[in-house]
């Protein structure tokens, strides 16, 4: 058992997989991976869940397989949200101070963030995230950190992040019937960020796309701040439907000959390389053409990148991203896809792995782009733990002797359930239904 230092929990619910990772911060601020469980999503679609019993089987088998491997008893999660349902918008907040005298504080900031998430959303929409982007202090532009200076007027343009009630709602049942308590809902692609991008390409102006199972979710960033959010109702699983249906095959082996054989680019593939897949029971195996599997493939991945280059021209800074696209999860796997996004956006490409951060680690397959979002929640679950500890002063190390056991609750608990219990009474009214 570990029980000298914070443990963080992240899960991931994806469309293909639910995947639980168990983390803990080492002396030099990396992120150690203490273990990971996986298991197949089967109540999932595109984000959201769609079947609650079974979303509760495959969290309990992921969290169980994490708990054994990193030897904690995992009790609090940080979990993520995506799906077609979340929309962004911009808004500007403004808050009058008493006095000039006074420096403007965290307090003050605080506050300007609690009313904007008290904004009037449209009915069966509530916000996720209040990100500030930048602050005008007495109408002095563009400053970042407000804190420490004089004014009376205090205003901040807000990146807010909205998502549907019963989608969260039923997120939040799924992991309470799991057997556990959720610190925070993450959105999944600003987990990925955190994960996979460097300060330096958050300042100089990225993309990031993450092509998941269901959807794929894009977060742009510059000069350190978010601009821009978006999430298209396409992934992996649409190009493994294509390939199921143009070689007519079973889906298991239309998956697997994407990840295997798959490529993004039909001419890298010679016309004479074929594939020999087993017939149904008594009847004559398949050959399938390996140029015909990438033709399938690139025509369906041109319509997700054609998408994504949508939203960049639609974020307004597309000239000004230095840095490019880094593209994250499962789907960035795909043999040449690099190749592809630069063709059709002329922006420089690289695969972003969640191995940024992370210290030597005995769960080795974490690196994956798979992982990106899993690693991100882990992240982000020691950033509010940072965050809590600084505002209520409880900088001084926790005692280990006079805690029980290690569990990722126990670390965490006492400083997020003042913070999350408005959130988790919004999110769940009646717990009879538990």
């Amino acid at each position: 058992m570990e029980n000298n230092q914070d443990i963080v929990a992240g899960l991931d619910i994806g469309t293909t997989k639910i995947a639980c990772i168990v983390g803990r911060r080492n002396e030099q601020g990396k992120i150690e991976i203490l273990g990971m469980g996986r298991s197949r999503s089967e109540g999932v679609t595109r984000g959201v869940v769609a079947n609650i019993p079974k979303t509760v089987e495959s969290i309990k088998t992921a969290m169980h397989e994490a708990a054994d491997m990193a030897g904690v008893i995992i009790e609090t999660v940080h979990v993520g949200i995506a799906g077609q349902h979340i929309r962004s918008m911009q808004h500007r907040g403004m808050k009058m101070r008493q006095s000039m005298e006074e420096e403007i504080s965290q307090n003050d900031i605080d506050q300007l963030v609690a009313e904007t998430h008290r904004l009037v959303m449209p009915p069966g929409e509530e916000i996720i995230h209040v990100l500030p982007q930048e602050y005008i202090v007495d109408n002095e532009q563009g400053i970042k950190h407000p804190i420490g200076m004089s004014g009376i007027r205090l205003e901040a343009n807000f990146h807010i992040i909205s998502g549907q009630v019963t989608a969260a709602r039923n997120i939040n049942k799924c992991v309470h019937r799991a057997g556990l308590n959720i610190n925070g809902l993450v959105l999944e692609p600003l987990a990925s960020a955190e994960a996979v991008l460097s300060q330096q390409e958050k300042e100089a102006g990225v993309v990031l796309v993450d092509i998941g199972g269901g959807t794929t979710d894009i977060a742009i960033f510059f000069e350190d701040i978010i601009r821009h959010t978006a999430v298209i109702p396409f992934g992996g699983n649409v190009v493994t439907e294509d390939i199921r249906q143009g070689c007519g095959i079973m889906r298991d082996q239309a998956e697997l000959l994407k990840t295997k054989f798959g490529s993004a680019l039909a001419k890298e593939n010679k016309e004479n390389e074929v594939v020999c897949i087993p017939g149904l029971r008594g009847r004559d195996p398949k050959e399938i053409s390996l140029r015909t599997l990438a033709e399938i493939i690139q025509s369906r991945m041109e319509e997700i990148i054609e998408h994504v280059y949508f939203e960049i021209k639609n974020s307004g800074i597309e000239k000004q991203l230095i840095a490019g696209i880094v593209l994250t999860g499962g789907g960035a796997q795909l043999k040449h896809l690099k190749h592809l996004v630069e063709f059709i956006t002329g922006m420089d490409t690289r695969i972003g792995y969640p191995n940024e951060h992370l210290s030597q680690s005995k769960v080795e397959a974490v690196t994956s782009p798979l992982y990106a979002t899993g690693v991100g929640l882990v992240m982000k679950g020691f950033e509010q733990l940072d965050a809590q500890r600084e505002k209520l002063g409880a900088n001084r190390p926790v005692e280990a002797a006079k805690k029980p056991p290690v569990t990722t609750s126990n670390r965490l608990g006492d400083f997020f359930n003042s913070v999350f219990a408005k959130t988790t009474e919004m999110l769940n009214p009646n717990d009879d239904d538990m």
